[in-house]
């Protein structure tokens, strides 16, 4: 029997995977035929070239960013249960340091992690207003230890722990 063709999500799924894996050089046809173990042709029945790939992958990487955001912010609970929340769903984010490294060089990657950052802030910022901590510095703070700690590769239950010391100090605050 046939193998089933990939559509262009599975490619884009599996850059992801790659990217987080291996950084953005693996973001080409070659190597990911190799992983899908399938042709060069597949790749490019869907994608005109590398750059076309790359872009889809970039604007589906943030697509799937500020909809986790969207979705999490439309969730109740607790002050605190939302700002761990929030933690969670940046350190769930995979390809974030890869993309990091790979806005170094290129400015699309940059722009649309600019994007993700700065509405991922506005919502940190938000949910530190909802407990009357409004010095968006603190914001930028915390959003940066999350970052930070993924770069650093951490285990994301240390991560977390280290978020979860940070929310516990704002709401020692409030």
């Amino acid at each position: 029997m046939a193998k089933a063709p990939l559509s262009p999500a599975a490619w884009i799924d599996a850059g992801l995977q790659q990217l987080t894996a291996q950084g953005p050089l693996a973001l080409r046809a070659e190597p990911l035929s190799r992983h899908l173990k399938t042709s060069k042709g597949s790749f490019y029945w869907h994608f005109k070239d590398v750059p076309a790939f790359q872009k889809a992958l970039l604007a589906e990487w943030k697509a799937r960013a500020l909809a986790t955001l969207a979705e999490d912010s439309a969730q109740d609970g607790t002050a605190t249960d939302k700002m761990i929340r929030f933690g969670q769903s940046v350190q769930e984010d995979t390809a974030g340091p890869a993309l990091r490294a790979w806005a170094q060089q290129d400015k699309a990657v940059a722009k649309a992690l600019k994007d993700v950052d700065a509405a991922r802030l506005v919502r940190l910022t938000e949910l530190m207003s909802d407990i009357d901590v409004t010095n968006e510095e603190f914001a930028k703070a915390a959003y940066g230890s999350l970052v930070g700690l993924k770069q650093m590769h951490s285990d994301d239950g240390d991560a977390l722990v280290a978020f979860a010391a940070l929310v516990d100090l704002v709401m020692a605050l409030k």
